[in-house]
């Protein structure tokens, strides 16, 4: 499993939990809430009317006085209220009085006149001077039908309980308002819940991305690739420089390993023919074998130049991670320059150099130094494995998206043994005529200069004998 699933995973549970329970706390503190709301004005409303109603229980008229007549009329008269989107049109109150035994002498409901309540708690507990409350089921078997009841003392003139008026209302009235008020807190919470695993969505795709560019930069490096460094934030920027500088620290260690070694082999070739000639011009020799030694002397001297200016270059573009400074080139015109360049290096192999270049073509971007030196080495490889008296040719043309230089000799090709070496650093293969070795230095640095541009090299056998070095750049 992936870490940024993971984190994703243990963040969504984190936060489903904290929901859940604050949801569960929200709701479950809706319904008491409300209702000792409803409690609070019920002990108003039933002090209120115990002292309005102690003038007619004091004369004896309680069921039949101005009291009773006016709770009455209360009960006929429409509201037409309307309380945050709920229609109120009536009174859902029930009053009675009981006397000083728990006998209900008043009952607005009319139902239970004469009706034994010494025992319920809201009567009991006023008649001895307490708080007298309950929450009672008007039908047994329904949890819904509860209705509570809040009671309040009726005294004489002298502060003796000499009854108690009981305000009753049932719990569905506020219902409505629960319900609404539990809904409210639920489409909130999922809205929070929803909001929150957005939020923990986008931070484990963001942690998750930035460990991946990390991890593909050192599959990269590991694998030998060219990449670069991904941006990155915070500490993830810290590691990403620490990796960087941790390769750059390895490869420039096993780097310089590997090229004295290489180096080191390949220079015994050219120093032990310098070494021998130069032991037997120490002795007395015909002029013609003095000239031959002499000339032998000058062309390892020549190959060794050449090995350690292509070895520089090589290194250089090695070492480039990227293009630092791109800009627009014009392949037709490097070209040109390339052959200019390299008109010395054909008259002295003895072949000439046809130039078809397509006009027309679009500029690219990238590094004319390195893209000319590239190309001269295309045409000085052509040039060294061309017969004398040959011709080879220098194309430039556009094939889809790519532009595409092309140069072809007329030589002995490329042998079996060494296909898919040819691009190898240090790969040496025999020059016709003279039976020297090349360093493989030059095809190295064309096919690195190509991978810095997003391009490819290659180097095939062409039909009827012949190689094509072919270089395909984007644009």
């Amino acid at each position: 499993m992936k870490i940024g699933l993971r984190i994703f995973l243990g963040y969504f549970l984190i936060v489903a939990l904290a929901g859940l329970l604050l949801a569960q706390v929200f709701v479950a503190e809706v319904k008491p809430g409300v209702r000792q709301a409803m409690e609070d004005t019920l002990v108003d409303t039933a002090n209120v009317l115990a002292e309005l109603a102690s003038d007619d229980f004091i004369a004896g008229r309680i069921d039949d006085g101005d009291f009773a007549r006016r709770v009455r009329a209360m009960a006929r008269r429409d509201y037409g209220a309307r309380i945050w989107g709920f229609g109120k049109r009536s009174s859902q109150y029930r009053i009675y009085v009981t006397d000083a035994r728990g006998i209900v002498v008043f009952d607005s409901s009319g139902r239970d006149v004469g009706a034994d309540y010494s025992r319920w708690n809201d009567v009991y507990l006023t008649l001895r001077g307490r708080y007298g409350a309950r929450s009672t089921r008007s039908q047994y078997s329904s949890p819904d039908s509860t209705v509570m009841h809040v009671a309040a003392p009726i005294r004489d003139g002298h502060g003796k309980v000499i009854g108690v008026l009981t305000v009753a209302k049932p719990n569905s009235a506020i219902e409505p308002f629960i319900a609404r008020s539990q809904g409210v807190v639920l489409r909130w919470g999922a809205l929070l819940l929803g909001v929150s695993l957005l939020v923990g969505l986008i931070a484990a795709w963001w942690l998750s991305r930035q460990l991946g560019q990390l991890r593909r930069y050192a599959n990269g490096v590991t694998a030998g690739e060219r990449v670069t460094l991904p941006d990155a934030a915070g500490e993830f920027g810290d590691l990403g420089q620490a990796l960087e500088t941790m390769r750059a620290r390895l490869e420039g260690k096993q780097y310089v390993e590997q090229y004295v070694h290489t180096l080191t082999h390949e220079m015994k070739s050219p120093l032990a023919a310098i070494r021998g000639s130069a032991e037997l011009l120490e002795g007395p020799l015909e002029e013609a074998d003095r000239i031959r030694f002499a000339a032998a002397i000058r062309s390892q001297s020549d190959r060794l130049a050449q090995m350690i200016d292509k070895m520089l270059a090589l290194a250089a573009v090695e070492h480039r991670q990227r293009l630092e400074q791109p800009e627009p080139v014009e392949l037709a015109a490097l070209a040109d320059e390339a052959v200019a360049q390299c008109a010395t290096r054909l008259a002295r192999a003895g072949v000439a150099l046809d130039v078809d270049l397509q006009a027309g073509l679009p500029s690219l971007r990238g590094d004319p130094f390195l893209l000319r030196q590239a190309l001269i080495n295309l045409i000085e490889n052509a040039a060294d494995f061309a017969p004398a008296g040959s011709r080879i040719e220098l194309v430039l043309q556009r094939e889809g998206e790519r532009q595409v230089l092309e140069v072809r000799d007329r030589g002995a090709g490329i042998p079996d043994y060494a296909q898919g070496r040819v691009f190898e650093r240090f790969y040496s293969l025999p020059r016709p005529g003279n039976g020297s070795r090349s360093s493989g230095l030059g095809l190295c640095f064309v096919a690195e200069v190509a991978t810095l541009h997003g391009g490819e090299a290659t180097l095939r056998n062409r039909d009827g004998g012949g190689a094509v070095a072919r270089l395909a750049l984007p644009g």
